[in-house]
């Protein structure tokens, strides 16, 4: 087989004096993520995808949260390894395709961003990086403000 999907799921609740960080980019706002590392959502969402595509678990696995190393660490660095994990067996990343959860912020302002800093990272061209953001229509945490979410699915093909 020449090709390998993953999809991967994360939420981290908002919480004040923290820095809102989504797919790499800061985007200015009362609260931030919580998180063990710097909680970029998106990121995680991305990563859980590409491990999961080739069954090689997920996240928790390589960077656990009980590590202090990764302790406040960025997301796009830890992306960039799982990047060269992947390439290590021989796959790619042919496209990624996902969506965030969010109340509030409103994220549109900030997608192009997400999607060059992403793509810059895994040396993707941008029409490779797809982000789009919608609501939960005021219903449970992301639609009450008090969590963000994302969904991705990642495309690999063999090198």
């Amino acid at each position: 087989m020449n090709i390998r999907i993953g999809n991967g799921y994360d939420i981290h609740r908002l919480v004040n004096d923290r820095p809102l960080i989504i797919g790499g980019v800061n985007i200015p706002y009362a609260q931030g993520l919580l998180g063990h590392s710097d909680a970029d959502v998106l990121t995680h969402t991305i990563m859980d995808a590409m491990l999961g595509a080739l069954a090689l678990g997920d996240i928790g696995h390589y960077f656990p949260p009980t590590d202090p190393q990764w302790a406040g660490a960025d997301s796009i660095k830890l992306l960039q390894a799982v990047d060269r994990l992947i390439k290590a067996q021989g796959w790619q990343i042919n496209n990624i395709d996902s969506v965030i959860i969010a109340e509030a912020p409103k994220l549109k302002p900030h997608i192009k961003s997400m999607c060059d800093r992403l793509a810059q990272a895994l040396d993707l061209e941008i029409s490779q990086v797809s982000v789009k953001a919608t609501t939960n229509e005021g219903l449970d945490s992301m639609g009450q403000k008090a969590s963000i979410a994302a969904h991705a699915v990642v495309l690999l093909v063999r090198i």
